[in-house]
């Protein structure tokens, strides 16, 4: 993007400029390799009008140019049956923006769920009420639209994503009298319920500002100044630092570096020794499971 279309876009994002542009980009796949049946329809109608959900409906009221939408993958792998119109499985949620002045899109999502269950008939319509739980598939079809933008907006505003979060909130309020795992605290430590607590709990906006930091202070800025994109990505590791000393183990935490790992990796790989040095040390300190990835950081830096 040029100069005047990010000044353009974050207009769009900070005020809310009425308009009728499909906001997101969204590809739907549903997988049922483990289930034997002749008739595989109703597996493509799921598929089919999954995908018109998503993307027939204005899920925002901003302006989004063809160039600016949100872009999203969703797996729905199906492994159990246990009626002809129940469904059990996987959803696994992909997120991504575009960063500016590039053809590179950064992951801001990459999320398994594995409390997932519904009900599906041939024929159903996909009823969705913001008021009110009607189906548990377009419950958590939405849930995750709007956790996603909220995502997005926080990329690109601090706090922008309010809106969404608050629309996410209500689908799980919605929902707590309802008979689906997934959307209850007691229901796990590591579900939808808990994943929102810990965006909208104020002990830890730290990550908040970290996403904001990380994505429009540095991505954003590497087009222009490499160098100070890192120093501002690095910022953004020194508040998670801050959330992870204050609290350890959150699900967001988690979620973050199973995102942003490998782009960590690209992001340091380059730049002056000390900065890779520094870089390397801080991700093995919050993300060290993926200790061996990190090492490629300081490859070939000689003492």
């Amino acid at each position: 993007m040029n100069h005047k279309i990010k000044i353009v876009f974050i207009f769009f994002l900070i005020f809310s400029v009425r308009a009728f542009s499909q906001e997101i980009k969204c590809q739907l796949s549903v997988s049922a390799d483990k289930i034997q049946t002749s008739d595989r329809t109703i597996f493509t109608n799921i598929q089919t009008a999954a995908n018109e959900f998503l993307n027939n409906r204005k899920w925002t009221g901003y302006h989004f140019s063809v160039e600016e939408r949100m872009e999203c993958s969703i797996l729905i792998n199906i492994t159990d049956r246990p009626s002809v119109s129940q469904f059990t499985g996987t959803i696994q949620v992909q997120v991504r923006r575009p960063v500016f002045n590039s053809n590179y899109s950064s992951v801001l999502l990459n999320y398994i769920d594995k409390d997932f269950a519904f009900d599906f008939q041939q024929g159903q319509p996909f009823d969705y009420n913001e008021n009110t739980f009607t189906s548990n598939l377009t419950s958590v079809l939405a849930y995750y639209v709007y956790l996603s933008l909220g995502l997005y907006f926080d990329s690109y505003a601090l706090d922008g994503g309010n809106q969404f979060y608050e629309k996410a909130q209500n689908i799980i309020n919605n929902a707590q009298s309802a008979p689906y795992v997934g959307w209850k605290a007691y229901d796990s430590q590591k579900n939808r319920y808990w994943i929102l607590e810990n965006i909208l709990n104020k002990s830890y906006e730290d990550y908040r500002q970290a996403l904001y930091t990380y994505h429009r202070l540095g991505l954003d800025q590497m087009y222009d100044n490499q160098e100070t994109g890192r120093n501002n990505v690095y910022k953004a590791l020194q508040s998670l630092e801050q959330l992870q000393n204050q609290k350890p183990n959150l699900l967001i935490m988690a979620m973050f570096f199973l995102t942003k790992a490998d782009e960590l990796v690209n992001i340091y790989s380059q730049g002056n020794a000390t900065m890779r040095t520094d870089a390397q040390k801080i991700c093995n300190s919050l993300d060290p499971t993926n200790g061996t990835k990190y090492k490629k950081i300081t490859e070939g830096i000689t003492q």
